[in-house]
């Protein structure tokens, strides 16, 4: 049988794909501005004088460092983005394979797609990201005095097999891995656990997320007897291992602490228990949107309350050239991480048409049917918040404890308040504009189309 029949079922799902190609574009581009930066700064062909400054700025090790990073959270990110888009079409899936598909036939349809979907993403990210972003961040480092006037930017060509590599051969493998099981199993089986959902981890997933898990704890355990200095310079490892941990955990660890902060939701009425009910009975779908939001939210935390806590004991947070360098750099990163989990979340709420649909026809309201998807972006936002904070405090308990003698970080009210405040407006609209969208069209016609 031709895959063009698994194509056709697919194209129904455009929207995931569209989620796709935002994770591969921002992706992409992070990682061509680190890679330029990386480039621009080399003590290639550079006076003595410029090569020390570079070096006594730490610019050659931190334009690594960001590179590396970068790398890291875009295959994180576009791995998480492209199995959700997958377990998203597992019903198209199912029903191909009962008419005949064979598996290897439902694999390529979807590595086709999401290679499609990555290319033109990693080819406008590195436009953007090297004639752009690293543009920004290069005037930004000589402003501040980190690079010397001799250094000059240096637009490379260098980055574009990187972003292909990091944004298509990333797509292709998650969306294989993703497809891998499902294709393989009997029609019959398929059709039953795309209606009712995976409930295992799986035999590799879950030990591979607990080895991570606990890699971070004892790591971190064992920085709170290391110098300062280094307890510093290893945190950034700790907090990998524990966002790795929580994205393979995923179910696991998001549903019981949905259940603790979903608890409260049942005394504010019909459309908050509802959005409780929704959570707690589908840990799966909505892991996919919370572990984006717990590296925004743990990444966040923990590079600002490094510097606030400094600043509370010492009275100085460090060089004001450093600082920059570190608030540039964390706000790169979190702002990845909060586009990826703003289109994780909308890509869930555009594939809940067809529920939004159900719930008008048996005579819901449009206001309640937003009411209780409000109550779900904060159930969703608080957890985040909560798993999160825990990530922080876990990565950041070895170095206060080495700097200053106590493991619990200081963060100014306005800080507090105002990263709650921001993952609660980002899950708001990100949940928001898909379903008042769905809630424009007549229910019976998307049950039609459905």
């Amino acid at each position: 049988m031709s895959t063009g029949l698994a194509h056709s079922a697919l194209r129904g799902h455009r929207p995931a794909f569209v989620g796709t190609f935002v994770a591969a574009l921002f992706a992409a581009t992070v990682v061509s501005a680190s890679m330029t930066l990386l480039v621009s700064t080399s003590t290639k062909g550079l006076s003595a004088e410029a090569r020390g400054a570079l070096a006594a700025n730490g610019i050659g090790n931190m334009a690594v460092v960001m590179l590396i990073g970068s790398i890291y959270m875009s295959i994180f990110v576009i791995a998480s983005t492209m199995g959700t888009a997958v377990t998203q079409q597992h019903r198209e899936l199912a029903l191909v394979r009962a008419i005949g598909a064979r598996p290897r036939q439902v694999r390529r349809a979807v590595v086709v797609q999401a290679v499609a979907a990555a290319v033109p993403a990693a080819l406008a990210g590195f436009l953007l990201g090297g004639g752009l972003l690293s543009r920004v961040w290069f005037a930004g480092l000589r402003d501040h005095g980190l690079v010397p006037a001799e250094v000059t930017y240096r637009f490379t060509w260098s980055a574009l097999p990187v972003c292909l590599a990091v944004a298509v051969v990333t797509s292709a493998l998650a969306a294989f891995f993703a497809s891998l099981r499902f294709s393989l199993l009997r029609p019959a089986r398929a059709l039953d656990e795309a209606s009712a959902g995976r409930r295992g981890l799986g035999r590799v997933r879950a030990p591979l997320g607990v080895i991570a898990v606990a890699g971070g704890g004892a790591l971190s355990v064992s920085l709170a007897h290391q110098s300062s200095d280094d307890a510093a310079q290893a945190s950034f490892l700790v907090l990998l291992l524990f966002c790795v941990g929580a994205g393979l955990l995923g179910p696991k660890v998001v549903g019981p602490a949905a259940r603790l902060v979903s608890a409260p939701a049942r005394r504010f009425g019909g459309s908050a228990r509802l959005a409780m009910l929704n959570v707690r009975s589908q840990p799966r779908r909505f892991s996919a949107a919370v572990v984006p939001l717990v590296l925004v939210t743990g990444f966040g935390l923990t590079k600002i309350a490094m510097h606030t806590t400094a600043a509370h004991y010492t009275g100085s947070s460090g060089s004001a050239g450093e600082v920059w360098l570190d608030y540039f750099g964390t706000a790169l990163y979190a702002g990845f991480a909060a586009i990826a989990a703003a289109n994780t979340l909308a890509m869930i709420s555009f594939e809940r048409r067809r529920d939004i649909a159900l719930l008008r026809v048996v005579g819901t309201l449009p206001g309640q049917v937003r009411s209780m998807a409000a109550w779900e972006a904060g159930i969703v936002a608080a957890t985040a918040l909560v798993l999160g904070a825990v990530v922080a405090l876990a990565t950041l308990a070895p170095m206060l404890t080495a700097a200053f003698g106590s493991w619990i970080p200081y963060l100014p009210w306005p800080t507090a308040l105002g990263i709650p405040g921001g993952t609660l407006v980002l899950t708001l609209l990100a949940t928001g504009v898909p379903v008042r969208s769905a809630l424009r069209r007549r229910a019976i016609r998307t049950l039609a189309a459905s």
